[in-house]
């Protein structure tokens, strides 16, 4: 069984307490911390800079998930790689190589992620899942925070999963938009295994029961993707038979 990875997205987060948050959702157990980046030209809003990147590089031990949602991100990857990134992912739609750009995130050291957005086709990327360590589907369009769960997407997310799996690959599938403690089973169940979270667990009264909770809902969603796998090998066993 994968193991579970919760990313609290700090665009959720209060602005003028990030070092507080961040420390926050450490001490509650959070695996990594998603840090959107938008110039407002890929997308409609603008965050942050690599500056604010390289200030709370020394007050986390958290894995720094940086998600360019940009134009030409090309120009951004040596800034916050410097600043203290140990992922950072890029949007296909956005490169003008992807594997080239890929292969240079890597070069310096880092895991490299490609992200999708919800009407981008899984044929798109498939190419570049033997260099690539993280897949990122959007569950939302991209942009904004507070949005509904696009359930849509789990056909999506699981015909990335049977791809990966067929292929005998290791590559973390990462979901972004609208993840609650309710529908987190979907996700997971669908086959994805980190799961980043803004509102619902920045603007929740307790951030390690939230993020327990949705650990907790996570798993049971992948005990149901393989409890379901388990029963078509063995329906498929018993025609056989």
């Amino acid at each position: 069984m994968p193991y579970i990875k919760i990313s609290p997205s700090i665009l959720a987060a209060d602005p003028a307490n990030l070092e507080r948050d961040v420390k926050r959702v450490e001490a509650a157990g959070a695996d990594y911390l998603h840090i959107d980046i938008m110039d407002g030209h890929f997308v409609p809003n603008l965050s942050y800079s690599s500056s604010v990147v390289r200030a709370l590089r020394n007050k986390t031990a958290l894995v720094f998930d940086v998600h360019l949602m940009v134009t030409d991100p090309e120009e951004f990857i040596d800034d916050f790689a410097a600043a203290g990134a140990d992922i950072i992912t890029v949007h296909q739609e956005a490169v003008r190589d992807l594997r080239e750009t890929l292969k240079y995130i890597k070069k310096l050291g880092l895991k490299a992620g490609v992200s999708i957005k919800p009407g981008t086709d899984i044929s798109k990327i498939t190419d570049a899942l033997d260099i690539v360590d993280q897949v990122l589907i959007m569950t939302v369009e991209p942009g904004f925070g507070g949005q509904d769960y696009m359930c849509s997407v789990d056909d999506k997310i699981a015909e990335l999963y049977g791809i990966i799996k067929e292929r005998g690959l290791s590559v973390d599938i990462e979901v972004d938009g609208g993840i609650t403690e309710g529908n987190i089973d979907e996700a997971t169940s669908a086959g994805a295994n980190v799961i980043v979270s803004g509102s619902s667990i920045f603007h929740s009264e307790n951030y390690r029961d939230t993020i327990h909770n949705m650990r907790f809902r996570a798993v049971q969603g992948v005990e149901k993707r393989e409890g379901d796998n388990i029963q078509q090998r063995g329906d498929h066993g018993l025609q056989l038979s």
